[in-house]
């Protein structure tokens, strides 16, 4: 019999029940999927998934500490289970001590649906979506414009339970939309995306309407040089950007010097002012509409995770409070080893800006850039979170308050903290879909930002 065939919790109690070790964590992740993709104003593939993950961890005390080994496989059968369990008790007693290593977390309440059967997803999440797409495709093809893209659905429902007794339990769905407007030359792209939950909250139509805009503007072509510009990111820019300076924010490498977050002489950059305007970055797990777990979920141990730290609670948190910076992310053991209070990084991102739209920003820009999205973002050096990467879909000139035209694409080289410090506006905070991030970060709300000098350093030949 498959363990497919049981419910979550009755595998990890199995699993538990199992265990040698001198601690054991099980997490079970069970996932299922929909998607639609769709290319020239038709649909061409749907279809569903379903799966799930075991992950065993367990933990091995000796003489010179703790050790710990972690074990993930898919598709485990009964036969398989208690074959899993010996291979995380073989891996740990064959590693050394866990430098990470700490008590598992105890005296967190059960979750009251532990023992509930996992959410699923299905085709019938896009049940409003699909149609109102199809009358999008009609519109688009009566304007002589091509829509392609993909829509996509995840649930997943993890379990968690350890030897000290927790029994917790989150689902989480993601949704994406991403949706590329194309002239039938090719000579002009727009590209806008959504995340949801649940796609009610995405209007295909009137995205498309949005991006029927965009190429009207590309119609006129104008070459600019590499160079500074006075430019306007909107929020899909700033998330791609501020979530890659949030998987740089580690406490510990902060502490001992390897980052943009490190203060010279030693120390980190906590209670430094990084903004001059009232910008505050935030997580919070229950955020309205970016929800994420409420407690700590860790397959593996990094530099800002632990899988002793599996079960912990997490809380809203303020990266940044109005400019000046207030957290970076630890584990308990890394909070130990810096002083730095525990702090573990969650999974959304919200940046609190200012109160006026995008467009009412455009209509007060005399000469300037406005940008659609950043692709292909790299490090360059994280001693000072230098990016590199590049615009895509359209970059627009601004005149006098208006779009006058679509410009050439650019390499940008830039750094998230330096672009906070140098901000000269922010806009209304907005729920928006991080292009560059989307198949691992989707939870983020950012205000469009106004930087006056942002750097184009060459030209690039992309759509």
């Amino acid at each position: 019999m498959s363990a497919r065939t049981h419910k979550p919790h009755e595998i990890v109690e199995q699993a538990l029940a199992l265990s040698r070790a001198d601690g054991c964590v099980v997490i079970a992740d069970e996932h299922s999927t929909a998607n639609l993709r769709w290319a020239g104003n038709a649909l061409t593939t749907n279809g569903v998934t379903r799966g799930r993950t075991l992950t065993v961890i367990a933990t091995v005390d000796g003489a010179e500490g703790t050790a710990s080994g972690v074990v993930s496989r898919s598709a485990v059968t009964a036969e398989e289970l208690e074959p899993l369990v010996r291979a995380a008790e073989a891996a740990a007693r064959g590693a050394g001590p866990a430098e990470d290593a700490q008590p598992l977390v105890t005296g967190v309440p059960e979750s009251p649906d532990f023992m509930d059967a996992p959410a699923e997803t299905s085709s019938a999440v896009f049940a409003d979506f699909a149609p109102a797409l199809g009358e999008a495709f009609a519109r688009a093809r009566a304007g002589g414009r091509e829509l392609y893209g993909f829509a996509n659905h995840e649930l997943v429902s993890t379990y968690v339970g350890t030897s000290t007794g927790l029994r917790l339990r989150h689902d989480q769905p993601t949704g994406t939309l991403e949706l590329n407007a194309k002239s039938p030359d090719r000579t002009r792209s727009a590209w806008t995306g959504r995340s949801t939950r649940d796609f009610k909250d995405v209007d295909p139509g009137a995205l498309d309407a949005e991006l029927a805009v965009r190429l009207g503007w590309a119609k006129r072509r104008v070459d600019l040089p590499a160079g500074r510009y006075e430019t306007l990111l909107p929020p899909t820019a700033v998330a791609d950007l501020l979530i890659y300076q949030l998987w740089s924010a580690s406490g510990r490498d902060a502490a001992e010097g390897r980052t943009v977050f490190s203060k010279p002489g030693g120390g980190t950059r906590i209670g430094e002012r990084l903004s001059e305007l009232p910008l505050t970055l935030r997580s919070d797990p229950n955020e309205p509409g970016l929800e994420c777990p409420p407690f700590v979920i860790a397959h593996s141990s990094g530099s800002d995770e632990s899988v002793f730290d599996n079960g912990l609670p997490t809380h809203a948190t303020e990266w940044i409070d109005r400019g000046v910076l207030k957290h970076l992310t630890t584990t308990r053991h890394s909070a130990g080893l810096t002083g730095l209070p525990v702090a573990p990084a969650l999974g959304n991102l919200i940046l609190d800006g200012g109160n006026r739209s995008l467009d009412e920003m455009v209509a007060d820009t005399e000469r300037g850039l406005l940008l659609t999205c950043l692709w292909y973002i790299r490090e360059v050096d994280p001693a000072t979170l230098l990016l590199t990467g590049l615009t895509r879909d359209g970059v627009y000139l601004v005149e006098n308050g208006e779009v006058t035209g679509q410009v050439n694409n650019f390499r940008f080289n830039e750094s998230p903290l330096d672009l906070l410090g140098r901000a000269s506006e922010a806009g209304r905070t907005e729920r928006t879909l991080p292009r560059e991030w989307s198949d691992w970060f989707t939870r983020a709300a950012m205000p469009p930002l106004r930087i006056p000098d942002f750097n184009m350093s060459s030209v690039s030949q992309g759509v």
